[in-house]
């Protein structure tokens, strides 16, 4: 079996659909009655194996997730036919308002992540009290940094997509939940990072586990979380501390960070784990994030998925005149070609262009009839981002005594130099622009044109307006069960 962890996963499903509906209405992060004996060692990965289970996206909020994340980008088009998923048009010309489902369901899905995560964390607790052995002490604080990591990472989406959100760090009655107010950006910020500072704390640097957030991804994490504050010292010294540790480096060839051989390779900080467990029917703990994204309507079946969030003309121009070439075949499956594994994209497909980041050849597409994508694990936070962060931070000013002794320029060179591309001088174009290229298609491009102050500029043609699209209005639905919310200014509710 491939993916050790990924089974664990799967044993703790029941402890995730017991926190399925965040806020339609239940009481968040409440604690379901699982027989858990807090007495056995064994069962203190459980709660956090649920809470990663809570990370993978179902076919629903799968769809979701690419439309709202991807779709509203320059880099990214709605895809599929003209007449399908009209609220995902709604996001891709910014006609959408606080009642689109998209926008819903990603408050709810990072919700129940927090969910998952206080569950976890608060059964630590309940572990520590009944354990003393030094070893189970240890496995039990560890396993709460986990969730931290996660309950981060949640919160980290969050902010991104709405500014400032209501803080739920513990069990809640439905009363508290019904009239909490929303921290402010800062707080929420603030919120991330003393989550992942308490991790950085208790992390080991590795898990004989493939796919654990360990250290470094709480580093990496914090590292990024620091990019959005503008925090440069800070966003320097936890990617320098990964850069350092030598346990990191980039996969030899751009394909290998997204295959599947590639999973949980050398440059994989923090995945998402899907896999068809061998299996060609019935239940398996699968991320539908790239069968969303698959070809339309293409033959055989194995090789066809949904069609949505496609590479733009514009990315596909900006990789050609940049002369990105390995990038671009990596990146781009064309209609009419063959993938990079020898499979072909019918050129009676609907749409140009699909994500090639998301493929998986056919031999692996073996669960159902449309399994596409299935066994491809969604990378959140890659040893190349890691870099660019590190560059962005020092060409911004930032200073330490810093111990990798990387400069600006040898970490974006280094990135540069794997696809093939001639050294450049560092500047904050030079890196923007890389960031581009090397993460297109991983729904980072949206926000990084927010935070760049780029979006009112690059995105005006698909309908962005400046101080109202620089996040997206707190769902309709949540404001009725919560009135402690406030309307998100230029929405029209």
């Amino acid at each position: 079996m491939k993916k050790f962890l990924i089974a664990i996963i799967a044993i703790s499903t029941l402890l995730v659909t017991s926190c399925a509906d965040f806020l339609n209405i239940r009481t968040e992060a409440s604690m379901p009655t699982s027989g858990m004996d807090y007495t056995k060692v064994e069962n203190i990965f459980q709660p956090v194996s649920a809470a990663y289970a809570s990370m993978r996206l179902g076919e629903g909020r799968a769809f979701c997730y690419v439309s709202v994340l991807g779709v509203p980008s320059d880099d990214d088009d709605k895809g599929s036919t003209v007449t399908d998923g009209i609220e995902t048009k709604e996001l891709d010309e910014f006609t959408f308002g606080p009642t689109n489902g998209h926008i819903d369901a990603m408050w709810i899905h990072f919700y129940d992540m927090v969910s998952s995560a206080n569950y976890a964390i608060e059964s630590m607790a309940m572990f520590e009290e009944a354990l003393s052995d030094e070893g189970a002490l240890k496995k039990v604080a560890e396993c709460r940094g986990e969730a931290k990591v996660i309950r981060a990472y949640a919160y980290f989406n969050l902010v991104r997509l709405f500014g400032g959100v209501p803080k739920i760090d513990r069990t809640m009655t439905a009363q508290e939940l019904g009239n909490l107010p929303a921290m402010t950006v800062e707080q929420t910020y603030e919120f991330i990072c003393q989550d992942l500072d308490e991790a950085i704390e208790v992390l080991p640097e590795s898990f004989t586990e493939k796919g654990r957030y360990n250290r470094y991804s709480a580093m990496g994490l914090k590292s990024k979380v620091a990019l959005y504050m503008k925090d440069w010292n800070e966003a320097a010294a936890q990617a320098d501390a990964v850069i350092a540790s030598n346990k990191y480096a980039l996969m030899p060839d751009f394909i290998d960070a997204f295959s599947i051989d590639g999973e949980y390779g050398k440059e994989s900080l923090m995945e998402i784990g899907s896999d068809d467990l061998g299996q060609v029917s019935g239940s398996a703990p699968l991320c539908y994030y790239g069968f969303i994204q698959g070809p339309r309507s293409n033959s055989p079946s194995s090789m066809q998925g949904w069609g949505f969030k496609v590479p733009s003309q514009g990315l596909v121009n900006f990789f050609t005149e940049r002369g990105d070439v390995k990038r671009l075949a990596v990146t781009v499956l064309k209609r009419g070609e063959n993938t990079p594994y020898g499979d072909l994209i019918l050129e009676t497909c609907p749409n140009p262009y699909y994500n090639g980041k998301v493929c998986t050849p056919s031999t692996t597409n073996t669960f159902t009839n449309n399994s596409y994508g299935l066994d491809h694990n969604m990378r959140l936070l890659r040893y190349a981002e890691v870099l660019l962060i590190y560059a962005e931070a020092l060409v911004e000013g930032a200073t330490g005594e810093f111990q990798s002794g990387m400069s600006a320029d040898a970490a974006l060179n280094m990135v540069r130099g794997r696809v093939g591309l001639p050294a450049v001088a560092a500047t904050r174009e030079s890196i923007w622009e890389e960031r581009r290229a090397e993460l297109a298609m991983e729904d980072d491009r949206f926000f990084d044109l927010v935070r760049t102050g780029q979006a009112a500029t690059v995105l005006a043609s698909k309908g962005f307006k400046a101080n109202k699209n620089e996040v997206f209005p707190i769902p309709s639905n949540q404001i009725q069960v919560n009135t402690g919310l406030v309307k998100t200014p230029g929405y029209t509710y």
